[in-house]
């Protein structure tokens, strides 16, 4: 029994210090962003590295997520001689939840695991050891564009799912489905706030892109230089992006919608 709480109390004690090192690590990050803007030619390389790159992955699965919504909404909506209310659905459906969440997680695989590869191969090939030895400081130069490449994208990746899902839902909705394009298009004007709805996805898609990108660099920069150590942490960077941005919609959700139109 002592055996047991004493594992216990050690994995706690290492969890406690793991967070205690990240929240450390993003304080860094914070404080080093100053520096960044005024190198603003690295932050765009890094927009064109992380966000250009993921854009076809983006595009492609938020038209396929358009299309499938179209039809399961459909589906379950005619049940109930509520199919006019397709186009609002979706809408609601993928600026409200589906572009933020999906996006990230789709960012984390793809973007993530990018990043942490490449801090981890350079703290492995010495590099960021080079730039403490010159007396540069990496947080600034390294990790801080691509901190803010990172935050800059997610939200506009978040934008183009959705826009690229409505689309594909009014392809199925008016060519496959026969719905009035008139009345797919207007029932989204009257039901959907650009704030209240439009606003908060893009406040979540933000605060998702802080998440998945610190996370990515924290697990490249604590990586063991070693090959297993880069493989190991490219997979952690997709599980714990993935749990935090999950945990974390939970609560964006409740706080922003909880209480009536």
């Amino acid at each position: 029994m002592m055996d047991l709480l004493a594992s216990l109390g050690s994995r706690a004690l290492q969890m406690l210090r793991a967070w205690g090192r990240a929240a450390l690590f993003f304080a860094d990050l914070l404080r080093a962003l100053p520096a960044s803007l005024r190198r603003f030619g690295l932050v765009i390389e890094q927009v064109h590295a992380i966000g250009n790159r993921s854009l076809l992955i983006i595009l492609a699965s938020g038209m396929a997520v358009g299309f499938v919504l179209a039809l399961q909404m459909y589906y379950a909506l005619v049940t109930y001689g509520a199919a006019e209310s397709l186009g609002l659905i979706v809408n609601l459906s993928l600026v409200r939840e589906l572009g933020p969440v999906v996006t990230a997680l789709l960012f984390a695989g793809r973007a993530g695991t990018s990043l942490t590869a490449e801090i981890g191969l350079m703290k492995a090939g010495e590099q960021i050891a080079a730039l403490e030895l010159m007396a540069l400081d990496p947080r600034q130069r390294v990790l801080a564009p691509r901190f803010l490449a990172g935050i800059v994208s997610m939200p506009l990746l978040a934008i183009l799912f959705s826009a690229i899902g409505i689309l594909g839902a009014w392809l199925v909705a008016v060519g496959l489905i026969g719905i009035d394009p008139g009345n797919f298009w207007s029932i989204q004007q009257n039901g959907v706030d650009v704030w209240r709805d439009v606003g908060n996805g893009v406040l979540k898609s933000f605060v998702f892109g802080i998440i998945c990108t610190t996370v990515a660099l924290y697990q490249g920069y604590e990586t063991e230089a070693t090959p297993e150590g880069v493989a190991y942490a490219t997979t952690r960077t997709v599980v714990v992006s993935s749990l935090c941005v999950l945990g974390m919609d939970f609560i964006l959700t409740a706080l922003m919608f909880s209480t009536g139109r």
